[in-house]
């Protein structure tokens, strides 16, 4: 039996959606699992909305269209929660992860999110402008989802972080990813 995991990213264009699509992905493919990530733009300029998918699963995937029924959802930026029903096909016992200053019960009754949908916050753009000294929220998001879900584990990301970022970034923005990596696993909220 094939145990696939489907997530939706909800970003802006410019936040690193594809990339957390990809770098949670790959982390996946790393431990053993097949995988998919996949971006859809709308208009591609600064600040468009953007949907990104990521497939992970225990057995080869034979599906290659959008994802319309996933059990998780990512959204990279709030103001999309106001005209953007991110919950749309989301399974009844489904996550959400957002980048938000808001409680987890603020954020669930802007969602209108029935009971049995998990829903966890983190100020990831916060973190980002700490660590970074830039608001690209997708690391911190991704660590949030390692932390939440389990897709995949906070280790293996961190290792995938260092190998991927070793040999493109300084040292010292390596180090500051790893660190928004920890306060991101350490300051999200579920409820």
């Amino acid at each position: 039996m094939q145990d696939m995991t489907e997530i939706r990213w909800h970003a802006r264009a410019g936040q690193g959606a594809v990339t957390a699509s990809k770098l949670l992905a790959e982390t996946a493919l790393l431990k053993g699992s097949y995988i998919q990530a996949m971006p859809e733009y709308g208009p591609e300029r600064t600040g468009a909305p953007l949907r990104a998918y990521t497939r992970i699963s225990s057995a080869p995937i034979e599906v290659h269209n959008n994802i319309t029924n996933p059990s998780i959802v990512v959204v990279l930026d709030e103001t999309l929660l106001s005209f953007v029903n991110v919950l749309e096909g989301l399974d009844e016992n489904g996550t959400v992860i957002i980048n938000t200053k808001l409680d987890v019960d603020e954020a669930r009754a802007i969602l209108k999110a029935p009971p049995g949908v998990k829903v966890a916050v983190v100020d990831a753009s916060g973190i980002s402008i700490d660590a970074l000294k830039r608001d690209l929220p997708n690391t911190p998001t991704v660590s949030a989802l390692a932390a939440v879900t389990g897709t995949v584990t906070v280790d293996a990301l961190k290792d995938n972080l260092l190998k991927t970022f070793g040999h493109k970034f300084s040292p010292e923005v390596v180090a500051a990813n790893l660190a928004s990596v920890d306060r991101a696993v350490s300051e999200v909220k579920i409820g």
